[in-house]
């Protein structure tokens, strides 16, 4: 797979340059050790466990009779392995997309370099957030969850989730656990890497939480809640680069962000208020419930609720806090040039009534000489 980046010179074999420009050929020669390993009978039962989704349990299947069963899935430790592969998989495809795509528009647009590290940062994002919520919708809606809302707060699977829940949420995980090593490969600034650790430590909290504790349908709806608000955003952003004069998209994220959060917060409460109601009526229902997995209980309700608050009131607070600096920042240089033109606009007005330095309020300026005909 031809992924590498053309330069003007070559790099020593494994120094920094050489790893930052070949990075993608690299992760892809560790992924094809994993397919390969399939052809062999004595690495297959290793490699398979890289490749396809693990802990599937056979249950009787009551929709189709013939059949008489279908596949379900909990998580183990064996999830881990195939987060691994598909975290190469989506270096890969994180390469193909701005070498082939981002790097080609940057050239022709020829953008300044932070203009380039911003089209990089939302053009990614943007494709990421397109399939992820066209996909998410498409597994609620095969769910039945969109035409029975009930499904997010029903005990029923508790400790179970279909094949396609599973690899989406192992997906997820996947893409945001490959962001830590494309901070090293991207060359981002020191002074940016603390943020965005919090950006990408705070999806993967809250992914891991709805996938360990089989959040499963609340987790993927908020998901896609979320991801369609920050799709509008780096799609204005993307808009605002190529051409300033579209600032007012700005200001309508901002109007769907508040929304997107408002949305949040009350499918969270609802959900969980009324998984709360229907918790069992004793002690020690809920402690048979607790150790099967089952979150119908109050302290994971509490943590659940808990931890969607926080997180919508930090991102509303850190969306606040930016806006109020570009605010006062803007206001500052709005004075700053109103200065400059009235101190400007005072110059030529008194340079009109001096002379040599000294204002003359009596001048009276002489008549055209009259020029003399020549005889």
């Amino acid at each position: 797979m031809g992924l590498r980046k053309k330069g003007t010179r070559n790099p020593p074999v494994l120094s920094h340059e050489f790893v930052l420009q070949n990075h993608a050929d690299m992760v892809s020669c560790v992924g094809m050790f994993f397919v390969l390993g399939l052809m062999f009978e004595g690495t297959a039962e290793v490699s398979i466990v890289f490749l396809t989704l693990q802990h599937g349990v056979l249950v009787p299947d009551e929709e189709e009779r013939a059949s008489g069963s279908k596949t379900l899935y909990h998580y183990g430790v064996k999830d881990l392995a195939t987060v691994f592969f598909y975290m190469l998989v989506a270096i890969i495809l994180h390469a193909t997309i701005q070498e082939y795509v981002l790097d080609k528009i940057s050239r022709r647009l020829q953008f300044t370099k932070a203009k380039q590290v911003q089209l990089n940062e939302s053009g990614q994002l943007s494709v990421f957030y397109v399939v992820s919520g066209a996909w998410g919708l498409f597994i609620l809606t095969s769910e039945n969850c969109l035409s029975d809302p009930t499904l997010l707060w029903r005990a029923h699977s508790h400790n179970m989730m279909t094949f396609q829940m599973k690899f989406f949420y192992i997906s997820q995980l996947a893409y945001w656990c490959h962001s830590f090593p494309e901070l090293y490969f991207q060359k981002i600034k020191k002074q940016d890497i603390p943020g965005q650790l919090i950006y990408i430590g705070l999806h993967l909290f809250h992914i891991g939480g709805a996938y360990l504790l089989y959040l499963n349908h609340l987790g993927l709806l908020l998901l896609v809640l979320h991801y369609s608000v920050e799709l509008l955003y780096h799609l204005c952003g993307l808009v605002y680069f190529s051409d300033e004069k579209y600032q007012k998209g700005l200001s309508l994220w901002v109007i769907v962000f508040i929304l997107g959060r408002l949305v949040t917060l009350i499918v969270s409460v609802v959900t969980v208020g009324l998984h709360l109601a229907g918790s069992g009526p004793g002690p020690q229902t809920r402690t048979n419930d607790a150790l099967t997995g089952n979150v119908n209980v109050l302290a994971a309700k509490i943590a659940v609720l808990s931890s969607s608050c926080s997180i919508q009131a930090y991102i509303t607070w850190t969306l606040t806090t930016v806006w109020l600096q570009k605010w006062v920042e803007h206001s500052n240089l709005r004075i700053s040039c109103g200065k400059k033109k009235r101190s400007m606009a005072k110059g030529k007005s008194s340079r009109k009534g001096t002379e040599n330095g000294v204002e003359n309020t009596n001048r009276v300026e002489p008549p055209p000489k009259r020029k003399e005909k020549s005889s």
